[in-house]
């Protein structure tokens, strides 16, 4: 028998919540999404002026993410013409993205969920990225 650990809805807000401040000072309306271990969609945010491309593909960089266990810009690196991992965005019926932006949510070394960030450049959106998944941290550290 497993047992499963999974973020959940406060979770998920905590960390829309801290991408949102970084788009915010950024001045980049972003699509965030937040899903579990498995890639199942726990929240998601649309900003006012957001992109319409960024919904979707926000939520892939998360999926991806969460079941791959890797940052989303990490196979953007190796997914390469020639490379080994050449084809693996073609995987999950088309969902798998290399577009940077979307983090595995890791706690005690295992991943409980995942974020996509989407809506500006790639670096910006891992950026916001980034900063969920801090804000997120901090506020677990401070048993708030």
């Amino acid at each position: 028998m497993l047992t499963v650990h999974r973020l959940d809805y406060d979770d998920a807000a905590r960390l829309i919540e801290g991408a949102e401040a970084k788009a915010v000072k950024l001045g980049i309306p972003m699509c965030i999404a937040v899903v579990d271990e498995a890639g199942h969609m726990i929240a998601f945010k649309r900003m006012d002026g957001a992109k319409q491309l960024s919904v979707r593909l926000s939520d892939d960089k998360a999926f991806t993410a969460a079941v791959s266990k890797r940052t989303t810009h990490e196979y953007n690196a190796d997914c390469q013409p020639g490379n080994i991992v050449f084809g693996i965005h073609t995987s999950s019926g088309g969902r798998f993205s290399t577009v940077g932006g979307g983090y595995p949510v890791v706690v005690d070394g295992a991943v409980v969920g995942g974020i996509g960030v989407s809506g500006g450049h790639a670096s910006q959106d891992m950026e916001c990225a980034e900063a969920a998944i801090a804000h997120w941290t901090e506020y677990r550290q401070s048993g708030s």
